[in-house]
């Protein structure tokens, strides 16, 4: 049998070759090489990279992001609070994991606790110790180390430990939050000591020293889950609480976990997969629902005004479901059913192309027979694996009650539930007996931390805003969808339709004058919100391209990097 001629070991040369470049491309498209973070606060953003380049991946990342904003962002989230963590974890076929680290009502909770003399009372489920429900934040830094991780627990929470200790400067931000709440943050001692300098709002640039906080992060590093629901910690909490006039008990503390729940996935008509968050979550459906409608409709084509008032439209519809939802551990979870073809087709029938549907005029909620401040960021590794986090206390600066010697700062959530099904909460969302609070149950939410995945890209979305988020979440998306550069898809001009009030509102520059007058005559009503609002962060990985980017909101002082 004689030799192979040079010919032919050139062609087998040249096949091997190309299948080896073929194989570095697939690799390449599911790997992007490049790490990105987008948060909202510069210190966060450096402590997710200090993570990394010690060998962290993206889930390590987000333990110490979410633990640094919770010491440099009191107003938006902490040990105190909760939230949703949405997971990509990288390989050939990426999977998705959604963690739910809601905060839960105390046992004691019970449907009359904010009602005194037969009426509720407003701030009874806003300030204070009774206002606070059992935090899930310090669970899921645990469980995201854990399970997830590559580093000890201690190391991604040491940039978070050295913020506390050593302090981080006052900005604009905090001292608009503060203001806002400065009233409450004066009545609670403790947070006063802490947060206001004098009774005032700390002058720019002042030091914001957290000691104690410090030391409760270096317990929970050292001990894990029982550094904070057990031990020292929890016994303080419990204790501090009911002195205040709350409710927890060491029980409240013991029983808690996050869970893990099968993320909302919902198929686009180009491929793309939009994958969210799913109930104790109304956002992620709120987006699957708008979504799906406004691919039925001609938005993209439409000028301004007519796309303002299709997006307005189908959010109106959206919203309007939200009463059905409510923490699937204790209520019937509707979503199959809210996001079905048929039922789809209904809603986008009933909207007139030349005029509004007054939210009066349209059925009951599902007829098929939340704080104005929370914090949000994204980051992904190199090799791919990718968190979106929402989290929150609530209301800016939570209950505006600290736990004495923990530094813990907690959430006012409670207000989230239903304390009167017939009236509505802080963010004017209407009550639903689905969301009434129940004891152990966790309060619906608008957080809606979310991916967008395809063959050829990955893009990431969230922000904070209360009962704005979904709409915000929604505008970026068209703007990605719409082929937009990533800088404009968190700094798209914001407008909302929440069903109920019946209003469209919108930042000072959403609509020129003309454009006003036109979503009037189609019979709209509007209301100016006298700022900007929220603050969200997004990243982009072009897998064909091999180009990953990030951006932050020109709204907050965040930023968005991307890393080797």
């Amino acid at each position: 049998m004689g030799r192979p001629n040079r010919g032919f070991l050139a062609r087998r040369a040249l096949a091997g070759a190309l299948l080896l470049l073929f194989a570095l491309a697939v690799q390449a498209a599911e790997q992007p090489g490049r790490a990105a973070i987008a948060s909202a606060h510069p210190a966060a953003t450096v402590a997710g990279q200090e993570t990394l380049s010690q060998g962290g991946n993206a889930f390590d990342a987000a333990v110490a992001i979410a633990a640094a904003l919770a010491v440099v962002e009191p107003y938006g989230s902490g040990l105190g609070g909760g939230g949703f963590f949405l997971l990509r974890e990288a390989g050939e076929q990426p999977s998705y994991r959604f963690l739910d680290a809601r905060e839960r009502a105390p046992l004691a909770a019970h449907t009359d606790l904010y009602r005194r003399d037969g009426e509720v009372q407003p701030a009874l489920s806003l300030n204070g110790a009774l206002a606070a429900a059992i935090p899930g934040l310090p669970a899921a830094l645990v469980e995201l180390a854990q399970r997830f991780g590559r580093l000890p627990l201690r190391d991604a929470l040491a940039p978070a430990i050295r913020l506390a200790r050593d302090g981080v400067a006052i900005d604009r931000v905090y001292r608009e939050r503060a203001g806002w709440r400065l009233a409450a943050l004066r009545d609670d001692p403790e947070s006063a000591r802490i947060f206001l300098d004098q009774g005032e709002v700390p002058a720019e640039f002042a030091l914001l020293r957290q000691p104690e906080l410090a030391v409760t992060l270096e317990r929970l590093a050292r001990e894990g889950r029982a550094g904070f629901y057990g031990g020292e910690t929890a016994e303080r909490l419990v204790r501090g609480v009911r002195a205040a006039g709350g409710i927890w008990a060491q029980r409240d503390l013991d029983d808690y976990r996050v869970v893990e729940r099968q993320p909302l996935r919902v198929t686009l008509a180009d491929k793309r997969e939009l994958i969210g968050a799913p109930p104790p979550s109304a956002g992620g459906i709120a987006l699957g629902q708008s979504l799906l409608m406004l691919q039925r409709l001609p938005w993209r084509q439409a000028d301004a005004v007519q796309r303002s008032h299709l997006v307005v439209e189908a959010l109106r519809r959206a919203y309007r479901d939200r009463g059905l939802l409510g923490d699937p551990d204790f209520v019937a979870d509707p979503t199959a059913q809210l996001l079905a073809p048929a039922y789809l087709e209904r809603l986008m029938a009933s909207i007139d192309p030349q005029r509004a549907t007054p939210s009066s005029s349209l059925p009951p909620a599902g007829d098929w027979h939340e704080g104005d401040h929370t914090t949000h960021f994204t980051v992904l590794d190199a090799e791919g694996n990718a968190v979106a986090a929402t989290l929150s206390i609530n209301l800016p600066f939570g209950a505006a009650f600290t736990v004495p010697g923990t530094g813990v700062l907690l959430n006012d959530e409670m207000d989230d539930f239903a304390a009167d099904v017939q009236g509505a909460n802080a963010y004017g969302l209407a009550g639903s007996q689905a969301n009434a609070i129940a004891a152990g149950k966790r309060p619906l939410s608008s957080m809606s931390p979310t991916f967008i995945e395809g063959a050829d890209a990955f893009a990431s979305f969230g922000t904070p805003g209360g009962s704005r988020i979904p709409s915000m979440v929604l505008l970026a998306i068209l703007e990605y969808l719409d082929g937009q550069p990533i800088e404009r898809w968190p700094s798209v001009p914001r407008y909302h339709h929440q069903y109920r009030p019946d209003v469209i509102e919108h930042e000072p520059d959403a609509f020129d004058p003309t454009q006003i007058a036109a979503l009037e005559g189609l019979g709209h009503e509007l209301k100016t919100v006298n700022r900007q609002y929220g603050n969200q962060q997004v990243l982009f990985w072009d897998k064909r391209a091999g180009r990953v980017e990030a951006a932050s909101d020109p709204r907050g002082i965040g930023t968005g990097v991307v890393s080797p």
